[in-house]
């Protein structure tokens, strides 16, 4: 029977934390610049200019449609080859992240705009409003509302993409466990513990999602 040492992995308990500190630092920052980029895709895909519908369109489609660990490895060890100068691997990390859930923000946010009734984008502008006042005080605050459970579900996602970045020797929670386990030989406790890690991290993210998506459906 199996003998398990928890004790062995708890001494190399620092090095997992800093992977963990590590793997919410590059989810807050890919999720704030998702963010951006997602906005920023969602308004051109919804644009009346049909380049800028294409070009976002296209975009989204490369990379909804492709692996983020593909796209990760293309941009640490391809792109470099193609422009000729050397990219960290924090910053290919962090683009690709980025860009990735980016592309399925946009959706999100394209979404939640379009179930809002084009009626009362009609009415605001009827009273002399303009499109940026009518998107800002009417269909914004509502399409929010419908957006946060999927944006929440999305986000809990981007936290276990993070554990891609092993593939670039970043030190985030998945690469840290693999040098614990490699110094401890331990791969039962040490893989164990960071699924425990995962999932007190995540735990409360899905279930403040279903939450807030149960008290959206009463409202409704």
């Amino acid at each position: 029977m199996y003998h398990w040492d928890f004790y062995t992995v708890f001494q190399s308990f620092d090095l997992m934390w800093d992977g963990l500190v590590m793997t919410f630092l590059y989810t807050i920052a890919s999720i704030s610049m998702g963010v951006i980029v997602g906005l920023a895709t969602a308004f051109a895909r919804l644009s009346k200019w049909r380049l800028l519908r294409i070009v976002a369109r296209s975009y989204q489609e490369v990379f909804r449609c492709t692996p983020l660990l593909v796209q990760i490895m293309w941009a640490y060890y391809a792109l470099p080859m193609i422009l000729g100068i050397s990219i960290p691997n924090w910053a290919a990390g962090l683009t690709m992240l980025s860009l990735y859930v980016g592309s399925f923000y946009a959706e999100i946010f394209r979404g939640g705009i379009n179930a809002i009734d084009k009626g009362q984008s009609e009415a605001a502008l009827s009273v002399g409003m303009s499109q940026a006042q009518a998107l800002r005080h009417i269909i914004m605050p509502q399409a929010i509302k419908k957006m946060l459970p999927a944006f929440i579900n999305q986000s809990v996602i981007q936290v276990k993409n993070t554990s891609l970045l092993y593939a670039i020797s970043i030190a985030e929670l998945t690469y840290m466990t693999y040098i614990v386990n490699s110094e401890t030989y331990r791969p039962l406790e040490s893989y164990t513990l960071a699924a425990v890690m995962y999932f007190a991290m995540l735990f409360p993210l899905t279930q403040f999602a279903d939450y807030f998506e149960r008290r959206m459906r009463r409202s409704d």
